[in-house]
């Protein structure tokens, strides 16, 4: 019980004489306390309430009667009036099956700490209470815990304070939750699945192991883990079913029936979580009890037991296997342009299944070599060439196949991988032959780029040098390197120039180019001259001078025509209607004759026949066909080889240059010869034109 002191206030509420407080702590000359008084908190009265009845008279030494001030003391009486309150009305504590008795949880309280009941009621288990501190309590317990009898426990606690008179308590509930532990091992109960493979099969499962384990589904007491032992080449993995818990077996890598028909292998099953039991052997009175206790530290330690083992068979069925290389890839090296004709590597193979092995080329971009079929010999059939598009980093790759006798036959693939070594064996060229330059009273220059398509050290950079009768004309500056300018000096004229220019690589090796060169007049001065662009549009004004030069010629002809019809003064004109059949053309008048008189030479088409008489008519229309086509011969044959007009030569740009190329005209050559008999069937209305283009 608690003793609280407070001041003499409390009292004069009471109904008790009193002075303030304040003369109370300050101690006064002839201030006395004469008595004191008690009475318990929360008293219920009745008020005024008598603490007590006191006398008193103050004198001095003269016993005389002095004023003076007297104190009373007052003391409350603390009494049992506060419940001892839990920090919280219920606990919830979860705990693993495999905690040893060794271990514990607390709860707060007041005072003393008691179990008042255990739900469900413990078996080879006890919870008790240790007090640690003044209001501190700590639940423990003696024995095993085991989730199969309970997997929650709950238990009401009671805290009661030491009142003398009165004693109150509260109480508060806590919860135990018991987690399953692995206090079960899994068991093998049968197997499923064809337990063969064929050789050569990869990934793939050829059995599923079942277990049975008791604890908690899901749990990582409950999840399996597989090992397999006897497994030398490491050929074989497990993995397990998450939602059956069973063992898969798959064949990882391919099996050789040759090597071993059957693999015999062990399977042991475990799981994620340790194992653990515990099993009371006695109690005693104080202290903890005895137990036995299995893959966990406290008690009495024992080994857990073995986990379950399956042995397993795997059967492997027997497949015709294909020819393997020896080796898989082959290198070899040869040198840049190597003839056709010329041994390269022989290929080599096993199979020892196979009588009889075939050899055969597969991929060969180029198509420069060629393989023997039954010795594996490849030789070269074209020139191998270094340069070749289907090079890369100098390697150029072919695969073979070998196809052996077997039902149904089996294919391996090889590859020879060949390495060109460079020679020098390309000439320098150059990438421009033609070049345009601008006419100017100073040297002007123009850029030359040469190539070789061998590399180092067989390459550039190049020596170029001029050919010819070039001294104060052409020069090259400089003459070493990859690029190099052609300078022209100023007393160059304008038009075209071939020179010649010998390139030479770093082997001596040296090609002669012919340069063509074309000094023209540039309007301004430009950095890419272009006097093609000039000769384009010269031509496109001769074209336009050649039309107007043929309708002049029209013009003339008409002009002849009319002349010639004037001076034979005939007053009519008979006009075959072309319908002669088998009939002479009627050609006879009653008029007069015709002045117009003609004299033609017999033709040798017979003695007997005339094309032409004197009289201007002809004997049969056979006559007259004959006759425009002797007309036309003798025309044609004298404009043979002569040249109609006197035209500046036509520059066609090359293909691709677009300066030019939208000017080029459409030629239309007919394949077919030019059939000389058409001359025959040109019907009786070109006789006008045929006599007036006679000899």
């Amino acid at each position: 019980m608690e003793t609280v002191f407070l001041s003499l206030l409390v009292v004069l509420w009471l109904g008790i004489p009193s002075v303030l407080s304040s003369d109370i702590l300050h101690r006064q000359k002839r201030h006395w306390i004469i008595d004191s008084f008690q009475i318990e908190e929360e008293h219920p009265g009745p008020f005024p309430y008598v603490l007590g009845t006191m006398t008193f008279e103050a004198r001095d030494k003269s016993n005389n009667i002095v004023e003076t001030k007297l104190g009373v003391e007052v003391r409350v009486q603390d009494i049992n009036d506060n419940t001892p309150i839990f920090q919280s009305s219920s606990y919830e504590v979860n705990i693993q099956e495999s905690v040893s008795q060794d271990s514990s949880n607390t709860a707060n309280g007041t005072f003393d700490f008691q179990i008042v009941s255990v739900t469900p009621e413990p078996k080879d288990l006890e919870f008790f209470i240790e007090k640690e501190y003044l209001n501190l309590g700590t639940i423990k317990f003696k024995g095993c815990l085991s989730h199969e009898k309970a997997d929650k426990y709950t238990i009401l606690v009671e805290a009661k304070d030491r009142g003398e008179k009165v004693q109150l308590s509260s109480t508060c509930t806590v919860t135990v939750n018991i987690e399953d532990g692995n206090n079960h091992m899994p068991v093998f109960t049968g197997q499923t699945g064809p337990g063969t493979v064929k050789e050569g099969e990869e990934n793939v499962c050829v059995l599923r192991l079942q277990v049975s384990d008791e604890d908690s589904v899901g749990s990582a007491t409950w999840r399996a883990i597989y090992t397999i032992q006897g497994d030398t080449s490491n050929n074989f993995r497990m993995t397990t079913d998450p939602k059956t818990n069973e063992g898969l077996l798959y064949v990882k890598k391919q099996l050789d029936f040759e090597e071993a028909p059957l693999r015999n292998l062990s399977i042991s099953v475990g799981n994620e979580a340790p194992f653990y039991s515990c099993r009371v052997k006695g109690r005693r009175a104080t202290g903890s009890w005895d137990v036995e206790i299995t893959g966990a530290a406290g008690g009495t330690q024992l080994s857990p037991p073995p986990p379950s083992t399956r042995q397993v068979t795997v059967r492997v069925v027997d497949v015709n296997d294909p020819p393997v290389f020896t080796p898989a890839v082959k290198h070899v090296t040869a040198e840049d342009n190597l003839a056709a004709g010329q041994h390269l590597e022989t290929l080599t193979s096993t199979d020892r299944e196979a009588n009889n092995i075939v050899y055969l080329k597969g991929e060969d971009p180029a198509d420069w070599v060629t393989v023997d079929s039954k010795t594996g010999k490849i030789t070269t059939v074209k020139i191998l060439y270094r340069e070749s598009q289907y090079i890369v980093e100098d390697v150029y790759k072919v695969t073979f196949y070998a196809v052996d006798d077997g039902k149904p036959p089996a294919t391996g693939t090889g590859t020879l991988i060949i390495h060109l070594i460079d020679v020098n064996n390309n000439l320098p060229f150059l990438v421009h032959t033609q070049l345009d330059m601008c006419l100017s009273e100073e040297p002007s220059v123009a850029n030359i780029t040469a190539i070789d398509l061998d590399g180092d050290p067989y390459g550039g950079p190049f020596n170029f040098e001029l050919r010819g009768d070039v001294q104060g004309k052409w020069r090259m500056d400089p003459q070493h390197g990859y690029s190099v300018n052609l300078v022209k000096e100023s007393n160059v004229y304008a038009g075209h120039h071939d020179l010649q220019l010998e390139v030479f690589d770093r082997q001596g090796q040296s090609a002669v180019h012919n340069l063509t060169v074309t000094v023209c007049n540039c309007a301004t001065e430009q950095a890419m001259p272009n006097c093609r662009h000039r000769r384009a549009t010269g031509s496109r004004m001769g074209v336009g001078a050649i039309g107007i030069l043929s309708i002049c010629m029209l013009l003339m002809l008409g002009a002849l025509l009319m002349a010639s019809l004037l001076s034979c003064k005939r007053e009519q004109v008979f006009v075959d209607s072309g319908d002669s059949g088998e009939n002479l053309i009627v050609s006879h008048t009653e008029s007069i004759g015709t002045d117009c008189k003609s004299s033609m030479m017999r033709q040798g088409w017979g003695t007997d026949r005339y094309l032409y008489e004197s009289e201007g008519a002809f004997r049969s229309e056979e006559d007259a066909s004959s006759f425009r086509f002797v007309i036309l011969s003798n025309v044609l044959h004298q404009a043979k080889g002569v040249e109609l007009g006197d035209y500046a030569p036509h520059p066609y740009a090359k293909e691709g240059d677009e300066d030019t190329s939208s000017q080029l005209d459409a030629i239309s050559i007919p394949e077919d010869p030019f059939d000389t008999g058409m001359l025959h069937d040109l019907g009786f209305k070109f006789d006008t034109l045929a006599s007036i283009c006679r000899p």
